[in-house]
């Protein structure tokens, strides 16, 4: 199955309030490495953007007011997703507010199966830190381009982050499927895959040497 590591930006936080989208992005990733397959645009959320929204990224209204709205991009976005596992830190918040714009246009809620990458965290380090920053820190991926939230880039250093997590260097990670229930604030079930299926030698070796020489692009 192909993955797509994927991030959303927003107007606010609360879908309750009416905040929307204003940014999706998505990497296509293959046997856990990059593809050249990506998903990408900037949404007019039909809103003004809270304050704290736009200090976390910056898009003003003005910028937003000429693009195209979420019903002119959503058909082509779950062709995107279509029969693809969904990587997502903190996969609650996205997957509201995407949900949310699909409701909005008459369309059913996302069925891709989530690795939510945020439980992944907690689960391999209980009562570390768990940002994506936290995480950058910990695996030594060059976060220096994030001086805001941008879709794209949050991805991008995801997907890296992501091959990190689910690396086989602790013999205490189990590896075998776990599959858990937990229900959003809108009594809606998502399924969270904790864990995923063993890679093969060939797959830990690929996506070692990706890691490898991204690490050497970024630091030497």
């Amino acid at each position: 199955m192909k993955e797509v590591v994927l991030d959303t930006e927003t107007t606010g936080i609360s879908i309750k309030e009416g905040h929307r989208i204003v940014e999706i992005g998505c990497i296509e990733l293959e046997n856990l490495i990059p593809t050249k397959n990506k998903f990408h645009c900037y949404l007019n959320p039909e809103r003004k953007v809270s304050e704290k929204a736009l200090e976390v990224h910056g898009y003003t209204d003005e910028f937003l007011a000429t693009q195209k709205k979420f019903s002119d991009i959503g058909e082509q976005f779950l062709e995107f997703i279509k029969n693809k596992r969904l990587i997502i830190h903190n996969a609650d918040f996205d997957l509201g507010h995407l949900n949310n714009e699909l409701a909005i246009l008459g369309k059913k809620k996302i069925e891709n199966e989530i690795v939510d990458t945020l439980i992944l965290a907690r689960d391999k380090f209980p009562g570390s830190p768990v940002s994506l920053d936290a995480l950058c820190k910990r695996y030594r991926v060059d976060n220096s381009r994030r001086t805001q939230h941008t879709a794209l880039i949050d991805c991008d250093l995801l997907a890296k982050v992501y091959i990190n997590l689910i690396d086989q260097k602790e013999p205490t990670l189990n590896f075998q499927s776990e599959k858990s229930t937990i229900k959003q604030k809108n009594n809606t079930n998502i399924n969270y895959y904790k864990k995923i299926v063993l890679p093969t030698d060939e797959e830990l070796k690929r996506h070692r040497d990706y890691l490898n020489n991204n690490l050497k692009k970024n630091f030497f």
